[in-house]
């Protein structure tokens, strides 16, 4: 097997580049081999020759645990259950499962040292990016080199609650990993509200040992990222725990085309048709890794047409590909697919299924035994098996963008859709449904868009949440966000005529004013006509207080209050604070509810950013009086240290990864991709 390479070796040593010569294999070496191939290697003039055999290689790699984090592909040399199986919960296996496929096609990417570096000094990690760039992926590869390098025990967890449940302060080495912390394809107000509750403790975790890794797709995290108060976490000010995952280098992309073509089931003819236009595959904007998985299997590229073009279209715009496929595949597999895009939280694979089910399956056309084979037979491809913490076994999308690419293929199937919102619970309706006119939805994130002739069913589904909790719940607040940002004029009135009492239940909002979705609509309403000024009044009267009792500004900064103030509601305002806020504004500043934001050391509060914002107002209103006793309040808080103010204040976020520059090589990568196929 050698003879070409000591021919090698003599030209080299000729001239006088080859004084020492280090071969390294993964074959095994008897001591016989190793010592015939040192004579061979001497004889041709090298005069320190080194053989390096597969042993070598494994002991190296079993030693070196810092090697395994940053270069995690090694795990596919040995067996993973021997590094999860005792470190672990019962998810481990899962873990396992999902690490086998994974492995096998990762890619080491800037983003990835920066964030396996950012878990290693800081214990935390925000992973940012775009959908399918392989956030999920990189987190998987951070919780194997967690339970490798710390013995960690891997929590996956889908909700902060669940991680501060889960948090043993007993237990050192823990390991969380939330996916699509603030929601999976729009922002999802309720778990940005359970993240400000919890991320004391969060942080508490991270302070006594536990590691914790978050993902979020970026244009949910840039709607979440107000309603964090971020300036209240020292941690999430840093740098380097927030990664951008979606930037890498053209060798980085070409790397993860070609491992995954590799990985797949296409057959050597489809990859030599392919060959010519990969290189252009990886300059597609934007890049998604998940879409190059899915270029090296046939149940994806049946109908793709390979040229360049076409390549770069599959690439680029997956939802349009995944809409033209589903609409191939037979009843039976639409059927199972629309069972758990219907099941957000999993599809339980007992395959049990209950009346609404059975009646989604027969309306579609396809019968209960046939569903059920075809859910098994799309695990792989479009769907994924899980095991919860609870031992709960169910089907979910393998993707979030394919269950975005199933919203986007139904949009175009009107009949279908009455039948899928019939086995949507409430929480999917309002988290994966909007009813905005054609033209008026977001681009970020494919929900299922309701046609006007179903808004008096959602609207009946809506009221009946009302009429369950005349109280208030946080169902009551997601229907009140989603009548106010996911419903057309059209619908919010459709709805307001079913449940006139509407406005009633919209003016017991509470400090934070700007995190509470009743303002958005009431604003609607009040340009509408449809608000009732007593209403209207009794919501100022609300805000009154909270300016004077919280220090809210939200009367002065927010959007939704210059719609429904007038002149002299904001003259009250101003009065309100005036008289009854700044006479005993030096008290306030003492007080227990603003001096803790001190105590716990945060790098700015939010009694100072109240005061600033009622500083600007009070002198653009022309009271230079107030305003100089609010200033004064301000230097009292500053000269007597009560608060720092950190340099450079704001905080820096989407940290870019360098990338690696690509090789200097004439050859393509791509070259050898077929061969041996």
């Amino acid at each position: 097997m050698l003879n070409d390479e000591f021919d090698k070796v003599k030209r080299l040593v000729k001239r006088g580049i080859c004084n020492t010569y280090v071969l390294l294999t993964n074959a095994r070496v008897t001591g016989a081999s190793e010592e015939a191939i040192r004579q061979r290697l001497q004889a041709c003039g090298v005069m320190h020759p080194l053989v390096l055999d597969g042993q070598w290689l494994s002991d190296t790699i079993a030693a070196n645990r810092a090697l395994r984090m940053f270069a995690p592909r090694v795990y596919g040399l040995g067996d993973l259950s021997q590094i999860l199986d005792d470190r672990s919960y019962c998810q481990a296996s899962i873990l396992v499962e999902s690490a086998r496929e994974q492995v096998s096609t990762f890619v080491v990417t800037d983003a990835y040292r920066k964030a396996a570096k950012s878990l290693c000094d800081r214990g935390f990690v925000l992973l940012l990016g775009e959908p399918a760039v392989g956030k999920s992926s990189i987190a998987l590869m951070l919780a194997i080199s967690a339970a490798d390098s710390w013995g960690c025990v891997n929590v996956k967890a889908r909700t902060s609650e669940e991680l501060v449940q889960r948090w043993n302060p007993h237990e050192k080495d823990q390991f969380f990993w939330v996916d699509d912390a603030f929601g999976a394809v729009r922002h999802e107000r309720h778990l940005t509200d359970s993240w400000v509750r919890d991320l004391p403790h969060v942080m508490s975790a991270v302070k006594n040992g536990a590691r914790v890794v978050l993902t979020s797709r970026s244009y949910i995290y840039n709607e979440a990222r107000p309603f964090l108060k971020t300036y209240a976490y020292p941690l999430l000010h840093e740098q380097e725990v927030t990664v951008d995952v979606s930037e890498m280098s053209g060798q980085e992309r070409r790397q993860i085309i070609y491992n995954h073509l590799s990985a797949g089931d296409q057959p050597p003819e489809k990859l030599s048709e392919m060959k010519p236009y990969l290189d252009a595959a990886a300059d597609a904007e934007p890049f998604r890794p998940e879409s190059a998985r899915r270029l090296g299997l046939r149940a994806f590229t049946g109908n793709l047409r390979i040229t360049r073009t076409g390549i770069q279209d599959f690439m680029s715009r997956p939802h349009q590909f995944l809409s033209d496929l589903y609409s191939q595949l037979d009843i039976d597999s639409q059927a199972a697919l629309a069972l758990v895009y219907t099941s957000p939280l999993g599809l339980s694979n007992t395959l049990s299924f209950d009346s609404n089910q059975r009646t989604v399956i027969e309306r579609i056309g396809g019968t209960v035994g046939a569903t059920s084979r075809s859910l098994s037979s799309l695990v792989g491809t479009f769907l994924q098996s899980t095991v919860e913490v609870n031992g709960r076994s169910a089907f979910s999308f393998k993707h979030p963008t394919l269950r975005e690419g199933f919203a986007a293929w139904l949009i175009n199937q009107p009949h279908l859709i009455p039948i899928v919102l019939l086995g949507m619970d409430d929480s999917t309706l309002l988290d994966h449904t909007h009813c905005l006119m054609p033209g008026q939805e977001q681009s970020d994130g494919v929900l299922l868009r309701i046609p006007g002739s179903l808004y008096r069913d959602v609207a009946l589904r809506i009221a009946s949440l009302f009429d369950e909790w005349p109280e208030g719940s946080c169902w009551t607040g997601s229907a009140i966000e989603y009548l106010g940002e996911k419903c057309s004029d059209e619908m919010l009135m459709a709805f307001l005529a079913l449940y006139p009492s509407l406005p009633s239940r919209l003016t017991d909002f509470f400090s934070s004013v700007s995190d509470c979705p009743e303002p958005v609509l009431l604003a609607r309403l009040h340009r509408k006509g449809a608000l009732p000024e007593s209403y209207r009044w009794r919501a100022v009267e609300k805000m009154g207080q909270l300016a004077v009792d919280k220090l809210d500004t939200a009367w002065i900064t927010d959007q939704p209050w210059k719609q429904l103030l007038t002149e002299s509601d904001r003259e009250f305002l101003f009065d309100q604070v005036r008289t009854c806020l700044i006479p005993r504004l030096e008290d306030a500043v003492r007080d227990d509810w603003t001096s803790s934001w001190i105590r716990e050391g945060r790098h700015e509060n939010p009694l100072l950013h109240a005061l600033r914002v009622y500083n600007r107002a009070f002198e653009e209103a022309g009271d230079i009086d107030t305003s100089k006793k609010i200033e004064s309040a301000m230097e009292y808080l500053l000269e007597d240290k009560l608060i720092a103010v950190p340099e450079g204040q704001g905080v820096l976020f989407g940290y870019s990864a360098l990338g690696i520059p690509d090789a200097d090589s004439t050859r393509s990568l791509f070259s050898d991709l077929d061969e041996g196929a």
